[in-house]
């Protein structure tokens, strides 16, 4: 196996990016939690598939109210993880295999356990140490009801009532998220010199980039108007997200980050509906990338896909910026379910439990996706287990769901748990390999028991499988000069069919029809996603050809 260079000045335009939920991915302590040791245990599965980046969800010191997004302490590993030192290890062992390492960075709310919220809480109103967040007396006759009427993303009020040293009620704080995760007030100049202190502290490291999560929502409205989204006017400042005094923040993050003498990335977790709005991240002082949220929403339909990637292009092409591409990530239903479903987009609000799936459908679908999404311009975000075509976990038992979405909606949502549970190694039976066989612990989340057919094992070498396509898609990927960053025309096809052009010699057609087409005029097949009897493309199948 050749070991790519890592010397690209600017190589988050095109690369490709492994996304590890370290939880779920490999246990090597035998406790039921994936950590750092077992990470590095299976960074030559990793260089093997053909990744350029690893972007590893929050590893920080974290009581896991919402899987690590509560964090306790940016500047250290959780010691269920392992520890600082093996972290480093991890970025320096990685690197050895021509592979960056992209760290999650949750600036909008801390833990409840960390030191600034514990300093809070037991200082008066209007401390300093209070200053920090959004501390509020409550309205009503005796300050029983919330400060306003923010709602949080897990549901229920934005609002919770803290308790005073001697028991009796207090202030109210703010966390638009769990109330494990307090919000902090980024009007506080202390805010900005901690987080940009956090930044030099993983770049000096030697990340080569951070995931900026809740990228928007940062900065609130200091006087905190009560909102409804029904009715806000259009063009109207929104109170919490998207406000324009973010974006003076990412400035001062992007000059830290051109500082180094190896350019470090900075990549934006934004849901604006706006795509001229998200585009003002992408200036040239501001953001590198952001993630393509409307292309991950997108459902299977040649019409929308087109929509979605000639608009996301044509809003990256004025600020220079590259596209991103992804299907999925440790917040969304599985590809392979979703694509199987009646409605095969994605929509929070539409969560629901005991939608009838199609797997082998939702799988085929997956498998022509990837190709689409592997040969579109720009760089592409794996999710850890899609190479393996894992199915969402939609049986496990309510007392062993942990995600705050469940059980803040009393069990309404489904949460995002089902696409969590840890990754299928070998074997016949759980653990397939996630934890070692003198392992003390089950996996945090329950298996399936039919996932044996699904191991990284059982996939290898197998030229049907999910495993060998990735593999196949990303070497080519990597040695196809017109792929990654680069431009893209669109071909003529028949109705229901994407195929555009990269370069002068590679096309991709994707077919999303009910009947199959016949492929264009080719000089070669470089890859399928599935048989091509007779020299035509079936339905929910794509390929990859040379041209001319």
């Amino acid at each position: 196996m050749e070991t790519p260079t890592v010397h690209e000045p600017q190589w988050w335009r095109g690369a490709a990016i492994y996304q590890v939920y370290v939880r779920s991915f490999a246990d090597a302590g035998g406790d039921g939690v994936g950590d750092l040791a077992g990470v590095r245990a299976r960074l030559p599965y990793l260089a093997e598939l053909g990744v350029d980046a690893l972007w590893f969800t929050p590893w920080y010191p974290s009581p896991m109210a919402d899987g690590g997004y509560d964090v306790a302490d940016y500047r250290d590993i959780d010691p269920a993880f392992g520890t600082l030192a093996e972290a480093e290890k991890l970025i320096a062992e990685a690197l050895d295999l021509g592979i960056r390492t992209i760290v999650d960075i949750v600036p909008n709310h801390v833990s409840q356990a960390h030191p600034w919220f514990r300093q809070a809480l037991a200082a008066a109103p209007g401390s300093p140490e209070r200053a920090r967040f959004w501390f509020r007396p409550g309205r009503g006759e005796n300050g029983e009801l919330p400060p306003n009427n923010w709602r949080s993303q897990f549901g229920g009020s934005a609002w919770t009532r803290s308790s005073e040293p001697d028991g009796t009620p207090g202030e109210w704080y703010l966390h638009r998220f769990a109330p494990e995760q307090p919000d902090l007030n980024w009007d506080h100049p202390e805010i900005r010199r901690e987080h940009e202190d956090v930044l030099r502290f993983w770049f000096d490291r030697g990340a080569a980039g951070v995931r900026i999560d809740s990228a928007a929502e940062l900065v609130k409205d200091p006087a905190l108007p009560d909102f409804d989204p029904e009715h806000h006017p259009d063009g109207a400042p929104h109170p919490y997200i998207d406000r324009d005094e973010l974006h003076d923040i990412y400035r001062s993050w992007r000059t830290i980050a051109d500082s180094y003498a190896k350019p470090r990335a900075l990549i934006g977790e934004l849901w604006l509906p706006d795509p001229q709005r998200f585009a003002q991240y992408l200036r040239p002082d501001e953001l590198h990338t952001a993630f393509n949220f409307g292309f991950l929403a997108c459902p299977w339909d040649a019409a929308e896909l087109r929509a979605v990637i000639t608009t996301t292009l044509a809003v990256h092409a004025p600020v220079g910026a590259p596209a991103t591409w992804v299907l999925a990530n440790h917040d969304i239903t599985r590809t392979a379910t979703r694509y199987g479903r009646e409605q095969t987009g994605f929509d929070f609000a539409a969560k629901a439990h005991g939608i009838p799936t199609d797997l082998a459908l939702g799988t085929r679908r997956a498998r022509a996706a990837a190709l689409l999404s592997l040969a579109l311009p720009g760089s592409v975000y794996l999710y850890q287990g899609e190479e393996l075509a894992l199915p969402e976990v939609e049986d496990i038992p309510a007392d062993r769901i942990e995600d705050p979405m469940y059980h803040r909606t009393g069990g309404a949502d489904p949460g995002r748990d089902g696409c969590r549970v840890p990754l299928p190694w070998h074997g016949d039976r759980p653990p397939y390999g996630f934890s070692p066989p003198e392992a003390a612990a089950e996996p945090w989340l329950p298996q399936p028991g039919d996932w044996a057919p699904l191991t990284a094992a059982a996939q290898d070498g197998d030229p049907g499988s999910m495993l060998t396509l990735y593999r196949q898609a990303l070497r080519i990927r990597r040695a196809e000069p017109a792929l990654g960053d680069g431009p893209m025309d669109w071909l003529d096809s028949p109705p229901r069919v994407l195929a555009f052009r990269r370069g002068a010699g590679f096309a991709c057609v994707v077919n999303l029809s009910d009947a199959p087409v016949p492929l264009p005029e080719h000089v070669a097949v470089l890859l399928a996603c599935g048989p091509l009897p007779g020299g035509v493309l079936p339905p929910d199948t794509a390929v990859w050809l040379r041209v001319t």
